[in-house]
């Protein structure tokens, strides 16, 4: 049932003992005199419907030991030592002197309970209204968008270690699996601990038992309609089909009908690189700097710092990238909603779709252009060649219906070919779908004014990150669902700081600054 905080103080209560040893602006003191109204009893009352069992811990108390966690990166036993023996938290939370905290799987329990509800982020959206009350944002015309690499909480596995533990998964989570197991799959013993007993410099000894394991693993797959499966049995099998595939291919010579298989001479371009994680994944922020984990994005105003909105997501994939999920959030922004703003951003984020999205609103790109290449270095780029949409046309050779364009024969004889192309068969061009919208934004781009407004505004976007980041780039959990969720209540950490930072107090009941 719902936990309700009593609002009596105790004879111990710390707050009332030595909050004036708490620093006047922290999150501690803020929390220590703030926490009922910014996490009333009513926000969590939708989650205990019953009104039956024993009382939850009140939901001013789980608000501020959920804010404090993610804002000093704690885990679930630190964070219930926290408060249990550091006077701070005991003052934050209402704890008396002599309280001890709740069990640390009663986080696990919250989290869960939240995940589960309408209303997931209602944590980080007490702290929004806070900022919609204090004003801080009107007027302000500018947002920035960025992302960061997030490191997972798992190891990287490879090909060999995956495909045993997804036989060994689908062994525990498919309705007769062990059964299935024992029958189809006698290229090795899942029942074994430790890494297979071969000679791993012996390439023929590896490929062996690759064959093997990918011949148990699809005998599995083939014995099983994935129709009739539900939940953990589906999610098994679709492990099981997905490590089987993606890092494997027939061995010289075969088709794979004759079982000999061999690990692949190339990386799928979405590999999943660990069973214990499935949704972890490479990451490519930089070509110099390669990561294994998740992708956090967020939007910022960029005068105050303040994060506006933000997801996390898997590391790769082309709907996972920083333009696809940067239009996304500018889109689903609520602090901007039937308003125009600058949006910021550099040039991960100069794709013709993100351009072409904000095409649609009013909402006006400052964006960093995509670098040009040319095919001679130092010679000519797309921009120098005329492109007539209207007639289909660039610098004469039609356009195809792929967006295609071929000189061929015209770049014969011509006095700029030692600038345009090296080819004997004359330069191509493949025109993007949203090629006219950014040779418009590139030239907007060279406007110095446009220069200017991203100098001087898109800097603070960097600096958000580096609080996001703070201390610890590593998420704690597994998966997007709760780690987004881990992302949320960090932000709400974060924000809540700044507007402490920026003034943030009650006057005459209400939220306000300075």
């Amino acid at each position: 049932m719902q936990g309700r905080e009593d609002a009596q103080r105790g004879y111990l209560d710390v707050e009332a003992l030595a909050g004036e040893l708490l620093a006047p602006g922290s999150v501690f003191a803020f929390l220590a005199k703030h926490r009922g109204r910014l996490f009333p009893d009513s926000m969590m009352e939708d989650l205990f419907p019953s009104g039956r069992g024993r009382p939850s811990v009140p939901a001013p108390v789980i608000g501020s030991v959920l804010v404090l966690q993610a804002l000093q990166g704690l885990s679930d036993r630190e964070t219930a030592e926290a408060l249990t023996f550091d006077l701070r938290w005991k003052a934050a939370c209402g704890y008396g002197l002599a309280d001890t905290a709740f069990h640390p799987s009663t986080l696990t329990y919250w989290r869960r309970r939240l995940a589960g509800s309408a209303n997931p982020h209602r944590i980080m959206e007490a702290i929004a209204e806070v900022v919609a009350e204090t004003g801080v944002l009107k007027g302000k015309r500018r947002r920035a968008v960025d992302s960061t690499v997030l490191d997972d909480a798992v190891a990287r596995q490879d090909t060999i270690t995956q495909l045993i533990a997804g036989i060994r998964r689908f062994g525990r989570d498919v309705p007769g699996g062990r059964e299935l197991v024992a029958a189809h799959a006698c290229g090795y013993d899942y029942s074994r601990t430790g890494k297979p007993d071969i000679a791993w410099d012996d390439q023929d000894a590896k490929d062996g038992l690759v064959s093997a394991l990918v011949t148990d693993a699809l005998a599995l797959l083939a014995a099983v309609d994935p129709g009739i499966l539900e939940g953990k049995a589906a999610d098994a099998y679709a492990l099981l089909a997905l490590v089987a595939g993606q890092d494997v291919e027939p061995a010289e010579d075969s088709d794979g009908t004759d079982g000999r298989w061999r690990i692949a001479r190339r990386v799928a371009p979405d590999r999943m690189i660990s069973t214990v994680d499935p949704d972890t994944r490479h990451a490519h922020k930089t070509q110099s700097r390669q990561q294994d984990g998740f992708k956090a994005h967020i939007v910022i105003e960029p005068d105050t710092g303040l994060i506006t909105a933000a997801e996390l997501t898997k590391a790769s994939g082309p709907e996972n990238s920083d333009g696809a999920v940067g239009a996304r959030l500018i889109g689903m922004d609520p602090t901007i909603a039937g308003t125009s703003v600058d949006v910021l951003a550099d040039s991960a984020y100069g794709s013709g779709e993100m351009l072409a999205a904000l095409a649609l609103t009013d909402h006006v790109p400052v964006i960093k252009p995509w670098p040009l290449r040319s095919a001679v270095e130092g010679g000519f780029t797309i921009d120098d060649f005329t492109v007539d949409e209207a007639a289909g046309t660039a610098t004469c050779p039609k356009i195809t219906a792929k967006r295609r364009v071929t000189f061929g024969a015209a770049c014969t004889g011509c006095p700029l070919r030692d600038r345009c192309t090296a080819s004997p068969r004359g330069r191509k061009l493949e025109l993007h779908e949203h090629d006219a919208l950014q040779r418009e934004h590139r030239q907007r781009a060279a406007d110095p004014a446009f220069q200017n407004t991203y100098r001087t505004h898109r800097p603070m976007v960097e600096r958000s990150i580096a609080w996001l980041t703070r201390g610890n780039r590593r998420v704690p959990h597994r998966g997007i669902t709760r780690n987004n969720a881990w992302l949320h209540l960090r932000i709400a950490g974060l924000n809540l700081r700044r507007l402490l930072n920026l003034g943030l107090r009650v006057n005459e009941g209400s939220w306000a600054l300075g």
